[in-house]
């Protein structure tokens, strides 16, 4: 589909917005004293790592400068490759992490220098649900609830109310060892949302679910923005930030490659994409001519941007070629026209439209070259993973961890048909448009 033409006119179109985006994980309800039109607030936000053994591997950069606002009541989704640094930033949302640079806002409270007050007002979803596996579902988000000083009485009634929006019913009395990947991811995010917390911060929420466990828990998160909840979203589910987000950022190598709605981005990946399929070799003009001269002058003649033979080009098939266009079926039809009155016979058009797909491979085509560090000695490399990473910069103690966050219980124990860990990612495939 002309992916060369349509990375040039992404990256060219996009109106790319230096800002950042954060981490998270903890829960509660007390609100901020401080008046905003944001629940979160990033500015210049910058975090260094040394990796390898020891911390004593390449320094790499894992946020560079990130800036990023949201607005309250919205839904924010966070999009990049491994690597791009959307973990680092929503440990530092979090209180996880401190930068080395930069300011965390939290419904206007500053989560450096008041990490217990941002603790009490956000609520976090991560990747695995543990507390105590002898324990039940419900005997679980109870605890949790009475964590944050609710009642036994009012903890009680909010995990009923959460274990019956999550369709888990069945499972609240059994041990939560018993649960399969997909309803533990369920549990995890009914204990970020027990304490109802004006931001709440979902890594990767929906991993290991099925198309029917990933429907409930977008319902469940479209009632928290609709009482006034704010959502940070991390995803590997594009179909998931197109459904969900009001905006959404991809960040990329530390910093922000591009920002807005879906529609927006779409838009600036290049428009809509022509793809005709010829009936035969095209004609040839003259001796040197394989033919593909008079398609490629015809075709970017009525495109916005240079045609492109999808084929080998060596006779072994008739052709098929593509060039972004800006209106669709208007240009299929001229185009179809203009072929036919140089011999040219056209056996299908097909006009597609770009998807989150296509935006999230254009914006994140990644260097491969270092580059030099300047805050001191060693190379710069892509942000790692969190196991390789040792932080450089100032630590602080305290815990205020989601209480289901168990960084090393991966086991899954018990099976569910409607919950099994299966691998569904969405196609999520242009939207295709015949012109006959």
């Amino acid at each position: 589909m002309g992916r060369h033409s349509m990375t040039d006119t992404a990256v060219n179109g996009t109106a790319v917005t230096e800002t950042a985006v954060t981490e998270t994980a903890v829960t509660g309800t007390t609100p901020s004293e401080t008046t905003t039109p944001y629940a979160l607030e990033l500015r210049g936000l910058r975090k260094t790592f040394r990796t390898g053994l020891f911390g004593r591997g390449p320094r790499v950069r894992a946020l560079d400068g990130l800036d990023l606002t949201v607005p309250t009541g919205t839904v924010h989704a966070l999009l990049g490759p491994n690597g791009a640094g959307k973990t680092t930033a929503v440990r530092a949302v979090a209180t996880l992490m401190t930068p080395d640079e930069g300011s965390v806002l939290v419904d206007g409270v500053d989560a450096v220098a008041d990490p217990g007050a941002v603790r009490e007002i956000i609520g976090v979803s991560g990747q695995y649900a543990a507390v105590d596996g002898n324990l039940t579902g419900f005997e679980n988000l109870r605890m949790v609830g009475q964590l944050y000083g609710q009642s036994r009485a009012v903890a009680s009634e909010r995990a009923r109310e959460l274990i019956a929006d999550l369709n888990l019913e069945d499972a609240a009395d059994r041990p939560m060892r018993t649960y399969s990947g997909g309803m533990r991811r369920r549990l995890d995010l009914a204990g970020a949302l027990i304490n109802r917390p004006s931001l709440v911060i979902l890594d990767e929420p929906t991993t290991g679910l099925d198309p029917r466990g990933r429907r409930q828990m977008w319902e469940v998160i479209a009632e928290q923005v609709a009482s006034g909840a704010t959502v940070l979203l991390t995803t590997q589910y594009l179909e998931e930030a197109d459904a969900l987000a009001d905006e959404i950022t991809v960040i990329d190598h530390g910093t922000i490659r591009a920002q807005g709605s879906a529609a927006d981005l779409k838009a600036a990946t290049g428009g809509s994409i022509l793809t005709v399929e010829l009936a035969r070799p095209s004609p040839v003009a003259h001796e040197d001519d394989t033919g593909d001269e008079q398609v490629a002058a015809t075709l970017t003649g009525i495109g916005a941007g240079r045609a492109e033979r999808l084929d080998p080009g060596d006779g072994s098939a008739p052709g098929r070629w593509s060039v972004p266009v800006e209106d669709g079926t208007r240009s299929a039809v001229t185009a179809v026209r203009a072929l036919a009155a140089v011999g040219v016979e056209v056996v299908d058009a097909v006009v597609s439209t770009p998807t989150l797909d296509d935006v999230f491979l254009t914006l994140t085509e990644r260097a491969t070259h270092p580059g030099a560090d300047t805050r001191g000695t060693g190379e710069t490399r892509d942000a790692p993973t969190d196991s390789d990473m040792t932080d450089t910069g100032p630590g602080r103690n305290g815990k205020a961890i989601n209480a289901f966050a168990g960084p090393d219980d991966h086991s899954v124990v018990g099976t569910d048909d409607n919950d099994a860990d299966v691998s569904d990612k969405p196609t999520n495939r242009s939207e295709r448009e015949h012109v006959h």
